[in-house]
Order: C-alpha cells, then sequence, then structure tokens
C-alpha cells in the first residue's frame, strides 16, 4: 500500500484556524484517503487483537470499561502504523491549529467501541496529563464510516475555557456534572457522523464525549496526540498525570522540556 499521502502537506486555511482557535475543535472531511482508512482499518484492528487481553464480557464491565478497548503507543510496535502516527501531513495541520512551530508526540491511542459498548462520559483529554501548557491536540481517526449510531465523538465548542469539571476523570460523575454545567452554560454541542476519510482535531481542554454504539459493529478509531515540542513537563495534580509522566515521559525531570525517546518531534 502506498501510503506517501501521509507526507504530503494539506493546507488549512486562516477560516479553519479561527475556527480551531475559536471552538478548540475541527473535522475536517477528505484528509485521508478510503484507500488509506481501509489500510489502516486491517492493519490497526490485526494489532488490536494481538495485543487485547480484555476477556471480562461487556456488561460485566464498569462504565469506562464498556466505552472502549484502549491499547496505546502502538507507533512503537508496529512499522506501518508509524507511518500513520508519526505522519507529517498529521502533525504540520496540528502545529498550524495551535499557532506553534513545531509538535512532537505525547502518545497514540487505538479506541475500539464494541457493538453494545457504552457511552464515553464527558471528559477533557488532558485531566490525565501532566503538561505545563494547552498547546496540545488529540486527532481522531476514525477507520470507517461513522454514523451516529456507532457513538462518534461529539463536543461542545468553546468549553475549553470552563474550569468545573476539569477535576473529574471519565466516570459517571463527569458525565452528569459536566453534562449540567454545559447545559446551564448554554455552550454548543455538536453531534454529526464522521465520513471516510474525515478526521477530528481537539484541544486538550475542550469537553467532549461519544454515544453508545447501537449499530452492531465496532467502531474503530485511531487517535494520535501530539504536543507544543517545546512542551514542559509539570508536577503531577493526580493519580493519572503520575502515571502518564511515568509512562509516556520516561526519564523527564519536572520542569524541563518533555524529549524523551517516546517523544520525538514529529513536525
Amino acid at each position: 500500500m502506498d501510503v506517501t499521502l501521509l507526507d504530503e502537506p494539506f493546507q488549512v486555511t486562516k477560516e479553519q484556524v479561527d475556527f480551531y482557535q475559536k471552538n478548540a475543535f475541527i473535522k475536517i472531511k477528505e484528509f485521508l484517503s478510503p484507500e488509506i482508512v481501509a489500510h489502516f482499518n486491517a492493519v490497526i484492528s490485526k494489532k488490536v487483537a494481538e495485543l487485547n487481553k480484555v476477556d471480562v464480557p461487556i456488561n460485566q464491565r464498569d462504565t469506562y470499561g464498556k466505552a472502549f478497548l484502549q491499547l496505546c503507543n502502538l507507533w512503537v510496535q508496529d512499522e506501518e502504523i508509524k507511518k500513520l502516527i508519526l505522519s507529517k501531513r498529521l502533525a504540520k495541520v496540528a502545529a498550524d491549529l495551535m499557532q506553534v512551530d513545531g509538535v512532537r508526540i505525547y502518545h497514540d491511542q487505538a479506541l475500539f467501541k464494541e457493538a453494545g459498548g457504552g457511552i464515553t462520559p464527558w471528559h477533557a483529554d488532558q485531566y490525565y496529563w501532566p503538561l505545563s501548557s494547552d498547546k496540545s491536540i488529540t486527532i481522531w481517526i476514525p477507520l470507517q464510516e461513522t454514523p451516529l449510531e456507532m457513538g462518534p465523538l461529539e463536543f461542545s465548542a468553546g468549553s475549553q475555557e470552563i474550569l468545573l469539571g476539569r477535576e473529574l476523570s471519565i466516570s459517571d460523575e463527569s458525565e452528569q456534572v459536566i453534562q449540567k454545567n454545559l447545559k446551564i452554560n448554554n455552550f454548543p454541542h455538536t453531534i454529526e457522523a464522521f465520513d471516510i476519510g474525515e478526521v477530528s482535531f481537539h484541544s486538550g481542554w475542550i469537553f467532549h464525549r461519544a454515544g453508545a454504539n447501537t449499530s452492531g459493529k465496532t467502531r474503530k478509531v485511531m487517535t494520535v496526540i501530539y504536543m507544543d515540542k517545546d512542551m514542559i513537563l509539570k508536577k503531577p495534580e493526580n493519580d493519572g498525570q503520575k502515571n502518564d509522566w511515568e509512562t509516556w515521559c520516561p526519564g523527564v525531570a519536572i520542569g524541563e522540556t518533555i524529549d524523551s525517546h517516546l517523544n520525538p518531534v514529529v513536525f
């Protein structure tokens, strides 16, 4: 499979940058070709099946466990997946949207929401990340067309300014508390299907969720998390951030640039 498109530039417009800066997310259609999406669907599905160790029936899991199967840093375990995760096409758009000079990889995640999988509760990703600024971005890459019944990503536009709820991990509590606060403050709620090749970019502090998967098929998604290449490691404020420090930023000291062997500059 020719994946050279992954290093061909994609020029975002000023309007797209402005939209991201205001809303902290953006969806971009036809970002990847259907052929590339199908190729990585096969490659990533094979690796997830190989590495997945979850054997508890879905109806016996907690809310987090029902939300998705999660496998991380596949880029260090598979050379083909590495081509996607360290793609110049993805990284340059991430840098342009965040208005930074370059980005490093923080880590990747395969998120497979099985048939019958539950909601992914409202949350902000950066609750888990010991990062000193908001210059972080997650690229959400569906590996198939993702209609509403599959549980595509939903965003609360502009909610990166809200502080209430940032202290909550993904849970029933975060779903209830954050949802109530977003409604009270009347933030726009975007719920849309994803076409083949359409991807989204969202900031670490924007609140987002996903619905249940009632389609009868697994919703397969690959995510890539980039950060400003000059990102500084801050002192962890919870156990999740401490775990992320040890797992994704090995050997980096508090107050230093996050530049371990797991955090190469991509663009």
